[in-house]
């Protein structure tokens, strides 16, 4: 498993070198120019020539792509072009709140999904089963977006059950009513999150039962309810952790489209300003942040492999 855990590592460096190339190019091939931002209508063309120059945007891509990794590998992923603060900073301070609601939605859709995907499976093609995969669908087929503004509306402006905006309401600080802002976004993301890991459930589920060990404990006398829960669902767990793995990047950004939507203060937000104001280090900043969390995660699922079923332990 060291050994395993140290080829790994060694494996994300041109990873993580050829994700961040990538990301760069793709960037400096977007639309628009930084430097508009600071342009103003009585502005002297070499004024914005300054600007371009102190900004270091007047270099050749190569100079500019080789500058920016030399201070990323320092930890100094640059300051933002719209507001001048650390691109570093502005992530670690809204990293909580994205963490949090993602986390919050993850877990959520991992305790409903493995009795849901285990019950689907278990009776194929029966009603159950159908009505599932009918919500199933129904959950991967709708934008998010959509969802999101649909909740905001019934729950929010209808019902006034809940509310629509922010993390805080103004004079609150508890715990209680960042949890009461957070209800609807966790709920948005936890069906979006939900919808898939109840397929790969289920198709494993479907799988298992073929097994022998299931058809001797059937022989055994052992319940229906015992053989899926004892038995079938260890095996079922390890769809379920390679899930788990990819999902540690929706830490950073799998909220991007529902933050904005609920005004949630996460790095999601922070993406759309950003590329709203053409704001190209912290483009940059978030996007590596993301592929460094989805392949810590993978390596951490690797890692869970070993201990959930022990013959792929044997087997590397």
């Amino acid at each position: 498993m060291r050994r395993l855990i140290v080829r790994r590592l060694l494996q994300t460096v041109p990873m993580l070198f050829f994700v961040s190339l990538v990301c760069f190019a793709l960037v400096k091939a977007a639309p628009g120019d930084p430097v508009l931002s600071f342009v103003t209508p009585n502005m002297h063309a070499d004024d914005i020539e300054r600007v371009r120059h102190n900004l270091g945007l007047d270099q050749p891509a190569y100079v500019q792509y080789v500058k920016w990794l030399k201070e990323g590998l320092s930890g100094n992923f640059g300051y933002s072009l719209v507001n001048h603060q650390p691109v570093l900073g502005q992530i670690v301070d809204r990293l909580p709140a994205t963490a949090g609601l993602v986390g919050a939605a993850i877990a959520l859709a991992v305790l409903l999904a493995i009795p849901l995907g285990l019950l689907a499976g278990a009776n194929r093609n029966k009603w159950v089963d159908k009505l599932v995969n009918l919500l199933a669908y129904i959950g991967i087929s709708v934008p998010l977006f959509w969802l999101a503004i649909l909740f905001v509306y019934l729950f929010a402006i209808r019902l006034h059950w809940l509310p629509s905006l922010g993390m805080h309401t103004i004079g609150k600080n508890g715990a209680l009513d960042v949890i009461k802002h957070g209800i609807l976004p966790c709920a948005v993301l936890a069906i979006g999150f939900l919808s898939v890991y109840v397929r790969y459930i289920r198709s494993s589920t479907i799988s298992q039962l073929k097994e022998d060990y299931v058809q001797i404990q059937y022989a055994f006398g052992s319940a229906k309810r015992t053989v899926l829960f004892r038995h079938v669902l260890k095996h079922v767990l390890l769809p379920v952790i390679t899930l788990l793995g990819m999902s540690l990047g929706d830490l950073v950004t799998g909220a991007i489209v529902t933050e904005t939507v609920f005004s949630w203060p996460g790095i999601g937000s922070l993406g759309m300003t950003a590329v709203r104001g053409f704001d190209y280090p912290v483009i940059l900043g978030i996007t590596l942040l993301s592929s460094v969390m989805l392949i810590v995660g993978n390596l951490l699922a690797d890692m869970l492999y070993g201990f959930a079923d022990p013959r792929i332990k044997l087997t590397r």
